[in-house]
């Protein structure tokens, strides 16, 4: 497992354009999901670059093995840490993420090591920074908060795909407790 300073990544995530149809061929190749979908998602809190402006977007989660995939699409044209890397209409990796114990001093460690905090926000009762590590892994780096209530939900995800079958719907339906039929 790839480490990062002491934590391990956990996820993988990718500006789409069709978050359904990544879905689909990420199933169908890799065996990925099932993946659970927030649309139109909104924050609690956010800045981006000094500013609060909050692009619109829809983001899908689901694992591979271990490695959490996320699939994110933004509806707009604010601007954004996924526009700073991707036109309208283009696509591809975006960032990495690693779930922090103690995250004031994890974000102060990558400020200290010069790393702009591009964006910051609050949702679900988490916090979350990206910073923009390009020069150095190509993309963002999340960092993600770890309170007991995300890991549980990241469990039943990771649950989810370890007893997934073929023929099972790759999308998740959080409401029911079940996958799609």
């Amino acid at each position: 497992m790839t480490i990062l300073g002491r934590y391990p990544l956990f996820q993988q995530a990718y500006l789409v354009n069709d978050i359904e149809d990544s879905i689909q061929k990420w199933h169908k190749l890799f065996g990925a999901g099932p993946f659970s979908v927030t649309d139109h998602h909104k924050c609690d809190t956010f800045t981006y670059r000094g500013t609060t402006q909050e692009a619109d977007v829809s983001y899908a989660f689901g694992y591979l093995g271990e490695m959490m995939i996320q699939f994110i699409v933004q509806h707009d044209e604010t601007p954004s840490i996924y526009r700073d890397m991707y036109a309208n209409g283009t696509e591809g990796f975006h960032h990495v993420a690693y779930l922090v114990s103690d995250f004031d001093a994890e974000r102060q460690r990558l400020l200290d090591m010069g790393f702009e905090a591009a964006c910051e926000l609050y949702a679900d009762g988490v916090n979350a920074s990206y910073f923009d590590t390009r020069s150095v892994t190509g993309g963002f780096t999340e960092i993600h908060g770890d309170p007991p209530h995300i890991l549980g939900i990241f469990a039943q995800w990771h649950r989810a795909h370890q007893i997934h079958q073929p023929g099972d719907s790759p999308i998740w339906n959080r409401k029911q407790g079940r996958r799609n039929p």
